[in-house]
């Protein structure tokens, strides 16, 4: 099985939608996508995803399932420079690095600020979820592996976000998402692709044969957008800095 992980366009969140930018890269993601034989959609409840999905939806003329459990991972924590962030990272390096239980992917939620914001609750929850619908798919969790219960070489597609998808792959891979989300960037409408691995009959793991692609932008020369990255250089205005 292979699973595409899709990151929603340029968003304008003030009307959790797209930008003009956002519109033109879901159009150009979606003559990639058109080309995949794809199983199954799965969609975010939010707007941007949704809006981004649309225009492979519509030339497939299929529809997605819409899941709640894919809306962005956004438990509120106080940031030890910020209170009430309305994401569980983004921290500030200096911060988050000194715990090396954010490293560890059993330990990484159980600080004091993640237990304030219920992140684990949150975790699990998203976590299970995921691991439902792929045994529906065939594929049942045990520990750190899957047991193949039906064999399959399907695609199915997530339209979702950064922060949603990194939990996601850590789940599969076994790594904090604490270090995804701080050493990893997907530019909007990039894609993830993760596929089992089944090297002995009846036992699975997962791969990520590649991250972020934004192949489809530069075919068409539209640059990726800026969302989801922090200024390259301190200097630099019109970055984002924070």
């Amino acid at each position: 099985m292979r699973i595409l992980i899709i990151r929603h366009g340029d968003p304008d969140y003030t009307i959790d939608s797209l930008t003009e930018k956002g519109w033109r890269e879901a159009e150009y993601l979606s003559e990639r996508i058109v080309q995949e034989d794809i199983k199954e959609f799965y969609v975010s409840p939010l707007g941007r995803a949704k809006d981004t999905a649309s225009f492979t939806l519509q030339k497939l003329n299929r529809q997605a399932i819409e899941c709640e459990w894919l809306r962005e991972f956004a438990p509120k924590i106080n940031r030890p420079d910020r209170e009430n962030s309305p994401i569980c990272w983004d921290w500030l390096p200096q911060d988050w690095t000194v715990d090396e239980s954010y490293y560890d992917y059993r330990t990484w939620y159980s600080t004091d600020i993640m237990k304030a914001g219920h992140v684990q609750e949150e975790y699990e929850w998203v976590t299970s979820s995921f691991d439902k619908l792929l045994a529906q798919h065939g594929y049942i969790r045990d520990g750190h592996f899957y047991r193949v219960e039906k064999a399959n070489n399907d695609t199915i597609a997530f339209f979702c976000h950064f922060g949603l998808g990194c939990v996601l792959i850590g789940h599969l891979l076994g790594i904090s998402p604490m270090i995804l989300w701080h050493g990893l960037c997907a530019a909007p409408t990039s894609v993830t692709t993760i596929t089992t691995e089944e090297r002995r009959r009846g036992i699975a793991s997962f791969r990520m044969s590649a991250y972020g692609d934004t192949s489809h932008l530069y075919i068409k020369k539209e640059p990726p957008a800026f969302a989801a990255r922090f200024c390259e250089s301190y200097d630099n205005i019109g970055e984002r800095h924070d």
